[in-house]
């Protein structure tokens, strides 16, 4: 059983930066894939980032080169640095790891970001 706790999220102005934090806990294996997904009110869940556990990264076009995820292997732990956030990159922000060909999931954090 893997347990993810998120933290970092909150309100921003446009322009601003936020970094999220995300611990991972339980039963992990040594390969994974970590990352993060969010969800803006009325649209689907869209992928944010990804990282492997050798550091090989993975963005969309709409964060790349704003958005730098990163982990810490020792600690179980992932973060994802927002930087010149825009209006459009409110959600929730879900932190997952994947690992068994399985993604667990926390319970989000709220970015709200006001123009």
């Amino acid at each position: 059983q893997v347990q993810l706790v998120e933290s970092g999220g909150g309100p921003v102005q446009a322009g601003g930066s936020l970094r999220l934090s995300c611990a991972a806990s339980g039963n992990i294996f040594s390969i994974n894939a970590m990352g993060w997904d969010r969800q803006a009110p009325g649209r689907q869940r869209e992928l944010v980032a990804r990282i492997t556990s050798d550091g090989t990264t993975n963005y969309p076009d709409s964060v790349k080169g704003r958005f730098t995820i990163s982990r810490d292997n020792a600690k179980n732990t992932v973060y994802l640095q927002m930087n010149n956030l825009k209006p459009e990159d409110t959600g929730v922000y879900y932190c997952g790891l994947r690992q068994g060909g399985r993604w667990t999931w926390g319970q989000g954090t709220q970015v709200t970001v006001s123009s």
